[in-house]
This record gives structure tokens, C-alpha cells and sequence, in this order.
């Protein structure tokens, strides 16, 4: 009978493909998105100069991300799409005049920005950012009565995938991880 034996780098590489493979471990970072990129947050210089959409329409936008306006002298709101057609908001979901303005993107969805400086919307100072749903929804509690979809034969067995992972809890993980640290140190 053969005996197994595990080098050190064999333990870890094997460890981090058990966190790896779990679901439990994984995290993506927020990222911060400057806004216009080196051109900042500034009125552009024709009318038909779609800047900032172009922008947007060039990254992606995920739930929890930030978007960084600096600018001199001018603000930024964001506003329904109503108030963004008609660039003028009396009552906007954020404003900020500080320079240098933070917003966190805090749903998936479109958000609307606009300049608060009368006459910079018109000129092109305005944008929509779309942010995409998230990969994996956020798990529903035992409480929430919502009904979930049937699945359809081609993602049946992506659907049983999930539900197998998501059968192995935290105290199996964790157990399966003081186990693997054991191997480490015989």
C-alpha cells in the first residue's frame, strides 16, 4: 500500500482550491470611477458631444460602486429621467457643489446626473449610468414569501449545481478547513 505524502506547496495549492471553489469566499471589491476620466467633470465643448455617455457606455457599473466628479465652480445631481430629458431638477435625489463629489451607485438600474449650473445641462454637461445587475442576487430569507422560477431544461442542471453548493454551510466549511490546517502542520 502506497503512502501519500504532501509537500507544503502541494497543502496550500490544495487549500486554495477548497476557498476557491466555495461560494462563501467569494468578493469582488468596489471599484471608485472618476468621471469624463482626465477631462473631469466640465462642460463640453460642443453641444452634440455625448462625453459623458460615451464614457459611461465604456465601463461597467456594478451595485456599490462609486462614481468620483471633480470639478471647479459647478455641481452634480442626480434626478429622475423626467428631469434629466428636461435638464432642470427643484427637487433632486443628491446634490453636491463641494468639487469633489462622491456617489455610491446603491441598486442596479439607471441613475441620471446632471450639471445644477444653469445652462451646463443643455450645453451636454449630463450623463446616465447604467448599473448591472449583480451575478449572484443577494440570498432571500426564510420569512420572504416571493416564488421562485421553475427552471427550464437548459439551465436545470445549473440550477441543481447551485442549489448543491448552496447546501454546504459555513459550520462544514469550517470544519473542512481546521481539518485541511491539520494536514498542514503533520
Amino acid at each position: 500500500m502506497a503512502s501519500l505524502t504532501f509537500t507544503f506547496s502541494s497543502k496550500l495549492f490544495l487549500f486554495m482550491i477548497l476557498c476557491l471553489s466555495s461560494n462563501q469566499f467569494s468578493f469582488v471589491a468596489p471599484s471608485q470611477f472618476e468621471v469624463g476620466g482626465d477631462h473631469g467633470w466640465v462642460v463640453p465643448k460642443s453641444k452634440n458631444d455625448q462625453l459623458y455617455n460615451q464614457w459611461a457606455s465604456e465601463n461597467r457599473f456594478k451595485v456599490d460602486d462609486t462614481v468620483y466628479f471633480k470639478y471647479k465652480k459647478d455641481s452634480v445631481l442626480v434626478v429622475s429621467e423626467e428631469e434629466y430629458e428636461k435638464c432642470h431638477s427643484a427637487h433632486p435625489l443628491f446634490f453636491s457643489n463641494n468639487g469633489d463629489s462622491v456617489f455610491k451607485l446603491d441598486r442596479p438600474g439607471l441613475f441620471y446626473f446632471i450639471s445644477g449650473v444653469s445652462g451646463h445641462c443643455e450645453r451636454g454637461q449630463k450623463m446616465i449610468i447604467k448599473v448591472l445587475e449583480p451575478a449572484h442576487p443577494p440570498d432571500q430569507s426564510a420569512n420572504d414569501n416571493t416564488t421562485t422560477d421553475v427552471p427550464t431544461q437548459n439551465n436545470a442542471a445549473a440550477v441543481v449545481f447551485d442549489q448543491n453548493m448552496n447546501a454546504i454551510s459555513s459550520p462544514i466549511i469550517l470544519s473542512s478547513m481546521v481539518s485541511f490546517f491539520g494536514l498542514l502542520f503533520v
